[in-house]
């Protein structure tokens, strides 16, 4: 685990001792297991950084930090799990782009975006333009160029609607005035076949 991940860990400890009373009941939290729900797909950035999260709790204060994904619907089927969860302090949500997109993209959510409260920024992570080598392109000029003479032909890959890669790809759509067709994948692990 690297020291920024460390310090992560410990300003979340430090967090969640501020938890009320009402969620500690009466005892030393945690006395049993917490579940932090992921609302994407496993091996993606916001599930690995979960998992060192996890793993790092579980090791200071002694009882399992469980992942549970439940992607799908732009985060909406996970975040619907967190905010109808028993508020005990045992039920956690680990979020990115959609929980703050979201809330603007939809008249209404499956749940009350205002029952969770964000206790901290965990991490971030760069956005990076690829293309396949087999894209006769060597540079974003060439890449507009290409996309301009066949709008709606070239595939733009995301992990999910609303995700940061999404929004990221409509505003370079929409600053270069080209058309790309959108392929949402469940998640941002690699989906490389083999």
């Amino acid at each position: 685990m690297t020291a920024i991940n460390r310090a992560a860990a410990a300003i979340f400890i430090s967090l969640l001792s501020g938890l009320s009373a009402s969620a500690q009941s009466n005892t030393q939290w945690p006395n049993r297991a917490v579940k932090i729900i992921v609302p994407t797909a496993a091996g993606g950035p916001t599930d690995y950084t979960t998992r060192i999260l996890a793993d790092e709790l579980t090791n200071r204060l002694g009882q399992p930090f469980v992942i549970e994904n439940r992607p799908g619907a732009g985060h909406q089927i996970g975040m619907t799990a967190v905010a109808n969860a028993e508020p005990d302090g045992y039920t956690l949500g680990a979020v990115s782009t959609p929980y703050v997109i979201n809330p603007a993209l939809y008249k209404k959510l499956p749940y009350d975006n205002n029952a969770l409260k964000p206790l901290f920024l965990l991490t971030t992570s760069p956005l990076v333009l690829g293309v396949p080598s087999s894209l006769p392109v060597g540079s974003v000029k060439e890449l507009v160029a290409l996309a301009r003479a066949k709008p709606g032909e070239l595939n733009m890959a995301s992990p999910g609607n609303t995700t940061g890669p999404h929004l990221a790809g409509e505003l370079f759509q929409s600053v270069s005035a080209v058309k790309f067709q959108h392929v949402p994948y469940r998640g941002g692990r690699s989906q490389r076949r083999r």
